[in-house]
Order: structure tokens, then sequence, then C-alpha cells
């Protein structure tokens, strides 16, 4: 593929040369190469407040450093930072297929190569600025950062679904006018560009031309917090990598978007803009991958009409799609938020996952089959005693 470009569904980290993990002089030891002694805690320590990684030239996300540390052994702790982050970075690349190395590395050529030589347009989007993005009620309801706050400003019209008021106007008419002057850079220079998945053939992933640490700190600081009380149960509280994105529909765009479940643990979906008709979010419910195409119950099934900075925010697993966009043109911007913490240990689960609608109901039909069978039982035991 041409210009180094890779697949962006895949998650997207910086590929940068690797820490070393001279000058250590803590408590914790410098670690070995050897994977027999890279260890993890099972369960996180909560009580430690983990280290910021960035500034450090790190091949993987800085917030997936942060996540990670909670797990480090308690010997490893108190170590240095860039003693820490060394073997942390052992442990990833203990685990990442020489494949998935090779394509982190095309990843950043391929950025690195449009960073070079796109110039962009509001220079003020690529900093995180809460109080000239965002709306008061929602800057107002992180700031206090409790469940209470976040109900007063969130509806929630159908199980797991949740939207609020997000994005100030004069933001969303800036990333448009950020999207379509990259377009236009794209077409001057004939670059050969991933569109945002193998799903939408218009559209342009964000952290390709710059927005991805103002987008790991919307992450972190607003969609994680959310996450963390609204969906633990999916890693909410880990969210440690992103891909974000632009999608657009409309007459000459895409004109729909098939029934399917995001590649993330939550997603956030703002609808940017402009005049459009149509073009309605439909929700089928929370599957797992073994249920995934099970046919839906009447009560989870919901159609969502978007609003221009109104936020929608759902589990990924969540499974949807868009109808057509009948007039006009759509913009929507799109974060899936992913955590690794969750997706490890998913591996060893051994039991149905508490958020798959469809586990759960075979799990509840599995109890009382087995209630039913047990008083069976206890009543041919109490007809044979009374006869």
């Amino acid at each position: 593929m041409s210009n180094g470009a890779v697949d962006p569904r895949k998650d997207n980290r910086s590929t940068i040369p690797s820490v070393a993990a001279g000058n250590s002089q803590s408590n914790g030891a410098v670690p070995t190469n050897s994977s027999s002694n890279l260890r993890l805690r099972l369960n996180p320590n909560t009580d430690h407040n983990p280290e910021r990684y960035d500034g450090l030239e790190l091949e993987f996300n800085p917030l997936l450093y942060s996540s990670l540390e909670r797990y480090l052994p308690p010997t490893m702790l108190g170590a240095t930072r860039n003693t820490k982050a060394y073997y942390m970075r052992q442990l990833l690349l203990r685990y990442a297929p020489d494949g998935e190395r090779t394509r982190i590395k095309k990843n950043k050529e391929y950025k690195d190569k449009i960073m070079s030589n796109y110039q962009p347009m509001h220079r003020e989007l690529y900093h995180m600025n809460p109080a000239a993005f965002f709306v008061p009620s929602f800057i107002k309801a992180i700031g206090e950062n409790t469940e209470e706050a976040y109900r007063s400003i969130i509806s929630e019209p159908s199980p797991g679904v949740l939207t609020f008021e997000m994005l100030q106007p004069r933001f969303c008419e800036m990333l448009l006018d950020e999207v379509e002057h990259f377009e236009r850079w794209v077409r001057d220079t004939k670059f050969r560009i991933m569109r945002p998945n193998t799903m939408n053939a218009y559209g342009a992933v964000l952290d390709d031309f710059g927005l991805e640490t103002m987008l790991d700190k919307l992450m972190e600081d607003f969609i994680r917090p959310i996450s963390k009380i609204f969906f633990p149960e999916v890693g909410g509280a880990t969210l440690d990598s992103h891909h974000g994105f632009v999608v657009e529909y409309g007459t000459d765009r895409d004109a729909d978007l098939g029934f399917h479940v995001d590649d993330s643990e939550v997603t956030l979906n703002v609808c940017l803009g402009e005049q459009f008709s149509g073009g309605e979010l439909f929700f089928r419910g929370v599957r797992c991958d073994k249920h995934v195409n099970i046919e839906s119950k009447p009560e989870e099934i919901f159609d969502y009409a978007h609003v221009p900075g109104r936020a929608v925010i759902h589990r990924g697993r969540h499974r949807h799609g868009a109808r057509s966009t009948t007039s006009g043109h759509r913009v929507n911007m799109l974060v899936w938020c992913r955590s690794s913490v969750f997706r490890e240990m998913r591996k060893y689960e051994k039991h149905a996952p508490s958020w798959c609608a469809e586990c759960q109901r075979e799990k509840k039909e599995r109890q009382r089959r087995s209630i039913a069978a047990i008083n069976l039982e206890l009543q041919k035991k109490a007809g044979g005693a009374a006869s």
C-alpha cells in the first residue's frame, strides 16, 4: 500500500525509540530481559497513583503505561519512571507479535509523512481547551465527577445508551473546517489516506493528522470518568487507547451504515452537523461474540435522531447501525475507546460476561430449570414419604 498506510481500525500507537532503563536509582531493581521475570498482578493496586508517561520516547500509547502501572509487582511501584516504562515495554513486546510491531512501525511512518507536509487550519483544535470545546453543563459535571452530577446532564432513553449536550457550536464548526481543509490537501497532493474503517468509504482518521494528543486528553479526562461509573464491567475505568475519526453521510457520501459492533470497549459518537435529514442511529442490544447475531428483544430496539453537538456514548458491543441520510450532509466525530487491561483479562474469563444480555438470559434460564428440577425432586420425595 502506498504512503506506508496501514489499517486504522487497529490500535493506533506511536512507535518511537525504546526507553533505556539506565540511571535507575530507586528501590525497584532494573528488570532483566528474561520473559520469566516479567509479571503483573492479577488485581490492580487501587491505592497507587500511577505516573504520567508523556514526554518519554515510547513505542506504545503513554496512557497504556499509566494504566498498566497499577498492575506492576509491589517491588516495582517505587522504581523510577524510566525503570517502570522499560519493564512494561518488555512485557508489551513479549505479547506483541512481530507482525503487530511491523504494523506499528508503518503506522508511525505514515503519520509522520502526513504531519511533515500538512499545515493545520485551526491550530487551537490540537490542544485540549475545555472552556472553548465543551458546553458549561458538561464541564460542571466533569468537575464534580459524581454519578449524581453526571445523571443531572445525561439522558438514558434506552438501557446502555447515554446522551448529553457536549460540544460547543464553534468547536463543531472548526472541526468541520479542519476536516474539509485536510481532505482538500489530500486531493491536491494526491496523498492516499486510509479511511476510518472498512465500513466507511468517506471520512478521515483524526489521529493521523495531529489530533491524537487532544483526543487522548478527551478520553482520559472526559470519557473515562463517565465510563468508570456507567460501564465498569467492560473496562470503563481503564480506557487507555483510542481510535478517533470522522464519518460523512449524504447523497454524495456514504448513505447508511450496516448493523455492526465497534472495535472498542466504549464508543463516543457526536454529530458535528451539517444540514441533513434521516441518518438515525439504531440500537439492537449488547452481545458477546457468541451471541452477536442473536435476534433482538423488543425492549432492546431503539432509534436515536442525531442533534449537532449532542453526544451519544455506549458500549462498543452494543449492536447498532445508521439509517440512510435521505438529504443533506451529516458529519459525526467518533472516538473508539479501548482498554488493554480489559482485553487481556477477557482471555482468562471462565464465566459468561455480565454485559451480554443473551448470556444473562441463558444464565437465568439455567437457574430457573435447576430450581424447577429441585422442586420436582422435593415433591417426589414428599409424595413418597406420604404414601
